[in-house]
């Protein structure tokens, strides 16, 4: 009992009862457990949030280890819900956790996120531009709070990171995908965290493979993925007022 009490102490002091009760009433769902999203989810977990739904429809990859939060060699070829869920209950296990084995794409977005309960918050951290655009069109329509991570590849310094409306983004080129789908079907208010950085040019020698043309780091992408946590603890704690549903151009 002395365990689960202490737990949270630390949290405790700065966010008081009452924000840490916010916290483990709320329900967030982490789409993408990459290198954002993993370090996002984990984040979430160590913060207090008491009902965690964890989306990704890949395994492990070796590839993943040198950024990804849940990548180990031991960890290879496991589904990422799978690690994931077993991490947060580590850390938590009173936490709730709703895995779901799926990429999101926008002809199965509404069923898979029917199939729980509705969040307070969704973090979109998957790198897929039109399930991007689809998380987007389903928290407008269901008037739920977005946050939603633009490029962390070929990105070095996180302290250009910032949060932003997608319509005021650039040196992005994620964010301009996004921004020029927003436009074309007239959704404003959009909330992301995205690097102002110039992105660091690759010699790809004509290859448009993602593995031979986006690089990371080992820590851009978990910053991003802790970054996007800190927002949405603080707000759902009760610490910042805040709106962030994507809404239709009036």
């Amino acid at each position: 009992m002395q365990e689960k009490n202490e737990r949270f102490a630390r949290l405790n002091l700065i966010l008081k009862d009452k924000g840490l009760t916010k916290l483990q009433n709320a329900t967030v769902m982490v789409v993408g457990l990459g290198g954002v999203g993993a370090s996002c989810a984990q984040a979430l977990a160590r913060g207090g949030v008491g009902n965690l739904i964890v989306i990704d429809g890949d395994v492990v990859d070796i590839t993943n280890i040198n950024r990804q939060l849940i990548a180990f060699t031991s960890t290879i070829g496991r589904p990422k819900t799978e690690v994931m869920t077993e991490m947060i209950h580590d850390i938590n296990p009173d936490c709730q956790v709703y895995p779901l084995q799926k990429f999101v794409r926008a002809q199965n977005i509404e069923p898979a996120f029917a199939s729980f309960p509705k969040p307070d918050y969704v973090i979109d951290c998957i790198d897929h531009f039109y399930g991007k655009v689809a998380i987007i069109q389903w928290c407008m329509e269901h008037q739920v709070p977005l946050l939603s991570s633009m490029g962390a590849a070929n990105k070095l310094d996180p302290s250009q990171l910032l949060f932003e409306y997608i319509e005021n983004t650039s040196y992005c080129r994620m964010s301009k995908t996004i921004r020029l789908e927003c436009k074309e079907l007239a959704i404003k208010g959009v909330e992301v965290l995205y690097s102002k950085e110039k992105a660091v040019k690759i010699e790809s020698h004509g290859s448009v493979k993602k593995a031979d043309t986006l690089g990371s780091t080992s820590y851009m992408p978990p910053i991003m993925g802790m970054t996007l946590a800190s927002k949405v603890i603080r707000r759902l704690a009760g610490l910042e007022d805040y709106d962030g549903i994507p809404k239709i151009i009036e």
